[in-house]
């Protein structure tokens, strides 16, 4: 790695554009990094071609992006991806991108994905992911704010939502299709051969020329956030932004150049999943190998069993997933074989005897890591959501320690990392080496809103002043909405939202998490626990079963093994959540209560014990408009507003 340390460029050679403030909402605008005077968040900025040359330089002939073209996998090398990203960065050019203009990338990630996201920047352009999922409308709100003079779409299937869209898109000059065959010729309406073969027309000097003029504090990529209520905000990340944080993520895990792989299958219109599989992977010359689209419908597994990645970036439903298997297959074991299991689980959670943990290492642990193609994973991670402890301390139990990352889009992803030796159940890990996070009106056991500090903080949003002073104060903090505290290791803890405290008519304020996350734990055929409450004189709870998840992430009626495990352990047969509420089933519902009121027995206060709740028909999803795109079920709170009015008319009625 010493021609790693001996290629970074002095400050001097680095020069920025000329910035005021420490943000802006227009896309032309530059800003002023949020530089330390010396050591981590001190580096010389670079832009991303700056990074990408860098690793070319030093890494040409390593692989960088692969993806499997029928049965085989396909691999570029850093120079060759390099050269196709110049080459699509001429072909835009070529279709008439304008400086500072957007190119809309909707599709399943695929080195066509990277190639369009890095060509569009290389060229001056803004890029912007769209979420898959989204609908023909929101695609046009996402491509009419960016002002996207080219759409670059995955199939036939993405092109239909733009091609009833594109008469709405004034800036729009062109889409390119990346898979398949077109179904129908339209003018301007090109396939991936079409489009790279247009580089031809223009030359290196024009494209070097824009390469040129950019500089660090600009913006080069916008992350559409999925708004709670209302339209997405475009989160402006300048190349600084990406080629920092990139840079002291990978550096702070302890990532070695040239060795690492990831595999590619999260949205990448997600920041987590943009930072972890396309920029940490070019700071650190890392192989990015793209899952099949269908991955999280059961193919993922294959791939990472072919793969065999040095780090893994999971959101909680993936682990969940993988646990719900490794448990249904555990349940069907031999006694022997369970037993031995068992013991070496045990160990794992305590990995305090060292004879006893080789033991179980070679017996279990190494097998269960070779079946699940985490073998080589030093890094197994999970953020974008919170995680159950229960799944934390399971893969724990088989010497899988996942490592939780926090952190948002307006902090281009992570701000606080866990890694080896690094962490602690139920912590979000430690600041990013370089920023700074401040807890602001701490209560007295020390919980306050988490803000941010560092180069890795957002120039702002696009056309959104009043919204982004919102989540700028005057000083230039991020505030994050989310309560936490450190413990005396610096640790730290997420205890909740600011916007999610209840406020009960009594006056006391009480932060729901703990208490949902209470009942989860301690009732095991709960998938979902929301907490009511606000305005009214107690607390009642809406919950929700566990039940299997469908190929599009749809909740079934169909319970999970460990619900039906739950129920036969009760006497009871129900194999659907459906067979449970109709008839409320009595064993069902009194194990529910008992659990209820173990929680209520360890409530800090009165006021914080559950008196009512409600089994819901089905359990919440993103697609049914109660969780967003982050996860988060409070913020989809108006959903709910239907349900609050009955559960109001309910409460105040029993409580007369």
């Amino acid at each position: 790695d010493s021609q790693e340390t001996a290629a970074v460029e002095p400050l001097s050679d680095v020069s920025l554009a000329t910035a005021e403030q420490l943000w802006c909402t227009s896309r032309d605008q530059a800003v002023k990094l949020r530089m330390a005077e010396m050591g981590s968040g001190s580096e010389a900025p670079m832009t991303v071609h700056q990074m990408f040359l860098k690793t070319v330089k030093i890494y040409g002939d390593l692989p960088a992006v692969a993806s499997k073209k029928e049965g085989q996998w396909v691999t570029l090398t850093w120079r060759e991806y390099y050269q196709q990203c110049r080459a699509a960065a001429k072909s835009f050019l070529k279709l008439g991108l304008e400086r500072y203009h957007g190119v809309g990338i909707l599709g399943f990630n695929s080195p066509e994905w990277f190639i369009s996201d890095i060509g569009c920047i290389l060229a001056g352009g803004l890029a912007a992911g769209i979420y898959t999922t989204n609908s023909p409308e929101a695609c046009q709100y996402v491509a009419d704010n960016c002002e996207a003079n080219v759409l670059v779409v995955e199939n036939h299937k993405q092109l239909l939502k733009i091609l009833q869209i594109k008469d709405q898109l004034p800036h729009l000059k062109a889409i390119v299709q990346y898979k398949d065959e077109l179904q129908q010729k339209l003018p301007n309406l090109y396939t991936w051969a079409e489009f790279m073969k247009l580089s031809e027309e223009v030359s290196d000097e024009r494209l070097d020329a824009v390469v040129d003029s950019q500089r660090a504090n600009q913006c080069c990529t916008l992350i559409y956030t999925s708004g709670t209520t209302g339209n997405p905000k475009g989160v402006m990340l300048s190349h600084d932004n990406i080629t920092w944080t990139s840079n002291a993520a990978g550096a702070m895990t302890g990532l070695q150049h040239g060795v690492e792989c990831v595999v590619s299958y999260l949205p990448l219109s997600h920041v987590a999943a943009q930072v972890n599989d396309m920029w940490i992977c070019m700071r650190f010359a890392g192989a990015t190998y793209f899952a099949d689209p269908d991955a999280l419908k059961g193919s993922l597994g294959t791939t990472l069993k072919e793969v065999r990645p040095t780090s893994f970036l999971g959101v909680p439903r993936v682990w969940e997933k993988m646990q719900e298997k490794m448990k249904a297959i555990g349940a069907k074991s031999s006694g022997m074989k369970k037993r031995v299991a068992d013991w070496a689980k045990s160990i794992g959670l305590q990995n305090l005897v060292p004879w006893g943990f080789m033991l179980a290492n070679n017996l279990v642990f190494k097998k269960v890591r070779w079946a699940l193609g985490l073998d080589r994973c030093r890094n197994c991670l999970t953020g974008a959501a919170p995680i159950t402890k229960e799944t934390l301390e399971y893969f724990m139990s088989l010497s899988l320690p996942l490592y939780e990352l926090y952190g948002m889009s307006e902090s281009t992803g992570p701000h606080t990392i866990s890694w080896e030796n690094n962490f602690k159940i139920m912590s979000c890990g430690k600041v990013v080496v370089g920023c700074q996070t401040k807890l602001d009106k701490p209560d007295e056991d020390g919980n306050g809103e988490i803000c941010f500090w560092g180069r890795h903080v957002f120039m702002g949003y696009l056309n959104e002043p009043e919204k982004t002073e919102e989540a700028l104060d005057q000083e230039g903090w991020l505030h994050s909405g989310d309560l936490g505290k450190h413990d005396k290791d610096n640790f730290l803890f997420i205890t909740g939202r600011i916007k999610e405290l209840i406020i009960t008519a009594g006056g006391e304020n009480i932060p729901p998490v703990p208490i949902e996350d209470a009942v989860k734990a301690e009732i095991a055929i709960i998938s979902n626990a929301m907490l009511l409450g606000d305005k009214l004189k107690f607390l009642s709870m809406m919950l929700t079963l566990k039940c299997v998840v469908d190929d599009i992430g749809e909740p079934t009626d169909e319970l999970t093994p460990e619900a039906v495990a739950f129920c036969h352990q009760r006497g009871i047969t129900a194999t659907k959540a459906s067979e449970i509420i109709a008839s409320k089933e009595p064993a069902i519902y009194k194990a529910i209560q008992e659990g209820i009121e173990r929680v209520n027995a360890k409530a800090a206060s009165n006021a914080q014990r559950v008196q009512k709740w409600v089994i819901l028909d089905r359990d919440f999803s993103i697609s049914g408009g109660e969780l967003g795109e982050s996860v988060s079920v409070r913020n989809q709170l108006l959903v709910f507003i239907g349900w609050f009015c009955l559960f109001e008319h309910v409460t105040e009625e029993s409580s007369e």
